[in-house]
């Protein structure tokens, strides 16, 4: 849990630092559950669920979460199946110690792209913080 907390500060402060709107950000262990969720003031309420999607999308793809390009009605079979957890579009990333997959974090409030570069630089300083 407090690598959770940690990876959810590094977002949240990322995205402040580069002035994007205010972030939700996620961090769900290997089998899609969330630890930790949190929102920053201001946000906009949707952006939880977005956020942990992203990260489940990141989970269910073992890719970034807009990694994958598909036609239409795939993306709709998908969520179907996922009650609506899947998310085509940039903001989850895998947590990963090497190869193995640890988790997914998440994020949503500024364009997608934005999304995923909180969350990337967040994962970046977990690892260089990590005790080895």
């Amino acid at each position: 849990m407090a690598d959770a907390d940690r990876l959810v500060d590094a977002a949240l402060t990322a995205g402040a630092e580069r002035g994007f709107p205010p972030l939700a950000v996620a961090v769900l262990d290997v089998t899609g559950e969330v630890i930790t969720l949190r929102r920053a003031d201001g946000g906009m309420p949707m952006t939880s669920r977005i956020a942990v999607a992203k990260a489940r999308s990141a989970l269910l793809t073992l890719n970034a979460s807009g990694g994958l390009e598909l036609p239409g009605p795939i993306v709709d079979g998908i969520q179907h199946l996922f009650h609506g957890d899947y998310v085509p579009y940039a903001g989850g990333v895998l947590v990963t110690d090497g190869e193995v997959i640890l988790g997914a974090a998440g994020a949503s409030g500024a364009h997608a792209r934005e999304d995923e570069e909180a969350v990337r630089v967040a994962v970046e300083r977990w690892r260089a913080q990590r005790p080895r």
